[in-house]
């Protein structure tokens, strides 16, 4: 059966066409709300446009945060669709435009929609690293996020590394939005992103973690909406760099002071969550890297790992260039490239569901 994904972001739509021959069309919608593609509903007529006469037997959707479910995937019905909708402030940069892919494919396809949830991945995290040091009365927890990827990487593991797959791995997921994730056992037991997808490391426009005295000093000066937007779209990369770009290639490409000060202060707080992870878990196994810089940026690479020599991680240089799966030395700690693919995991989890054979993370 053909399985069409969806993941139907902030200001773009990707969706990816699963045939039951075994073949894949990928669709990408950018920078929605700029030029040709007013809106989502514009980049969705795009889509069924290419789409053609195709007609799915289920869409699996992408879902950045699910609230307190521990289910990797779930059928929505009207129920589950109001259900997203009381979380979208957890996520607010992302949920609105994951719940509007949702609704514009129930009105196309009469078909079951799967809402598959990043967060899941996380539920095994022990409670040293969910809880936060704050009133447990408030109800305020860490979540994780890119657990759909972080769950597409660790099913790669084995094939890679064999037994030592099930070791303790950091895999670093870095892109415009990016996290970290400890894995052992092939099981989150850390990750750098907390209540929301504005914790951790630094991303394109979110600062990630920041002194609370930062913030309640921000709250004076600025609005409710004014803050929320300085938060989640004028942080991050963006603020490192003066206001050039929020965008790594374009810092990377840059010979600007401010350019290359957001480029070394993103990769020396990636060096840190490596580090922090190395001691919470007693030494560090295997690195993996992926998403759109941990896959194509050999300069970040690099200089995240060349002062990790002393934990035995330490980088082939034309493997790193050529983007290699295998990118250390052959005497060194396992330091691997693992292109991002929550498409696949999300058809994995709807053709477990439709076949009621539903394993979901494990």
């Amino acid at each position: 059966m053909s399985i069409l994904v969806i993941n139907s972001g902030s200001s773009s739509l990707k969706a990816s066409l699963f045939t039951a021959g075994g073949g894949r069309r990928n669709f990408r919608f950018e920078h929605i709300g700029q030029g040709r593609l007013p809106d989502h509903r514009a980049a969705f007529a795009a889509l069924m446009r290419e789409l053609g006469a195709e007609t799915p037997a289920a869409v699996g959707h992408r879902l950045v945060h699910g609230g307190e479910i521990t289910e990797a995937a779930r059928l929505i019905d009207d129920a589950e669709r109001m259900r997203l909708e009381s979380v979208v402030a957890l996520a607010p940069l992302h949920l609105p435009g994951n719940l509007l892919g949702v609704d514009l494919c129930r009105e196309s396809f009469d078909v079951p929609q799967i809402a598959c949830f990043d967060t899941a991945f996380h539920v095994t995290l022990p409670e040293s690293a969910r809880r936060l040091p704050i009133p447990q009365s408030l109800g305020l927890h860490r979540y994780g996020f890119h657990g759909l990827n972080y769950a597409h990487v660790a099913r790669q593991l084995p094939r890679l590394l064999g037994d030592a797959a099930r070791g303790r791995v950091v895999v670093a997921h870095l892109g415009n939005g990016a996290s970290l994730c400890l894995l052992e056992n092939l099981q989150s037991v850390d990750t750098s992103m907390g209540y929301t997808p504005a914790g951790g490391i630094p991303m394109g426009t979110r600062s990630g973690d920041l002194d609370p005295g930062v913030m309640l000093e921000l709250a004076r000066r600025l609005g409710d909406g004014e803050l929320t937007d300085l938060v989640y779209r004028r942080m991050g990369l963006l603020a490192l760099s003066d206001g050039e770009s929020s965008d790594m290639a374009r810092l990377l490409a840059s010979a600007t002071p401010a350019a290359r000060f957001a480029v070394d202060y993103f990769s020396r707080q990636v060096r840190a969550a490596i580090g922090a992870y190395a001691a919470k878990a007693g030494g560090v196994d295997a690195l993996a890297f992926s998403g759109g810089i941990g896959e194509h940026a050999a300069q970040v690479r690099a200089a995240i790992c060349e002062p990790l020599g002393f934990m035995g991680f330490r980088l082939d240089h034309e493997a790193n260039l050529r983007h290699d799966t295998w990118l250390n030395e052959r005497t060194a700690k396992p330091v691997l490239r693992i292109p991002a693919d929550e498409e696949s995991m999300i058809r994995s989890l709807v053709l477990e569901m439709l076949s009621g054979e539903y394993a979901g993370y494990d």
